[in-house]
């Protein structure tokens, strides 16, 4: 089996989580509202973890080891303006898919970044696709719940443009794969980009949802989130 395969189909899949996270929103139901609302809010604060573990374990390290100080800074935080711009950009726009955006925005060039990490035999590229399954599979369950709360929208056709769009996943790592290896600086500005992107939306989308009121079990799911991510950087380091 290629390498080039083994990238298309391990982007694929964690793109595939986008759908199944949308699937999953679209078929469990409770009957008391108040149990839906903290599972709500736990698979909420579960994303938030994954993504703070992509961020700290993988996005972050890789990034800092090829950039100058400055450089890794300011690429950060041109990542995390860029994602407030679209957050404003998107509210003046009134469009319920602000959670669709954002998790395109951070899928991208989170697979640019794979691919490039595969071509370049990283040991950590199959954590890094852990990962981003993880972290797509609550962005799909919320932007779902966002999007299924207008009536323009049917749940069988978001699922299937959540299907579609896992296919822009393979799209990128192979733009990665195929001509970013031999640019490492590039290929750690795009991790320190996403990781900026990631810690905004971590804190103006998802870690306001987490907190019901009289209830603690939510933020245990950004815990458990973020174990899962070290528990894999822990086992393929061993």
């Amino acid at each position: 089996m290629s390498l080039l395969f083994i990238v298309i189909i391990t982007t694929l899949l964690a793109g595939l989580a986008m759908p199944l996270g949308a699937f999953v929103a679209h078929r469990i139901k409770f009957k008391k509202r108040l149990y839906d609302q903290e599972f709500r809010h736990t698979v909420s604060a579960f994303g938030g973890g994954a993504l703070l573990s992509a961020v700290a374990l993988v996005l972050v390290p890789e990034g800092i080891e090829t950039l100058a100080p400055l450089a890794a800074c300011s690429w950060l935080i041109v990542g995390g303006l860029s994602f407030m711009l679209l957050d404003i950009f998107l509210n003046k726009m009134n469009t319920p898919a602000s959670q669709l955006a954002a998790m395109l925005a951070d899928f991208i060039p989170e697979s640019i970044a794979l691919g490039a990490a595969f071509a370049t035999g990283n040991s950590h590229a199959f954590l890094l696709a852990a990962l981003i399954a993880l972290q797509n599979l609550p962005e799909g369950f919320s932007a779902y719940t966002e999007l299924s709360s207008s009536s323009v929208f049917k749940a069988t056709k978001i699922i299937k443009v959540f299907a579609l769009m896992a296919i822009l996943g393979p799209i990128a790592a192979v733009t990665g794969f195929l001509w970013l290896a031999e640019s490492p600086q590039i290929v750690a500005a795009v991790m320190l980009f996403a990781s900026g992107g990631i810690l905004y939306a971590i804190f103006q989308d998802l870690a306001p949802q987490v907190k019901l009121e009289k209830h603690w079990a939510p933020p245990m799911g950004a815990v458990f989130g973020f174990v899962l991510g070290m528990l894999g950087l822990m086992l393929t380091s061993a």
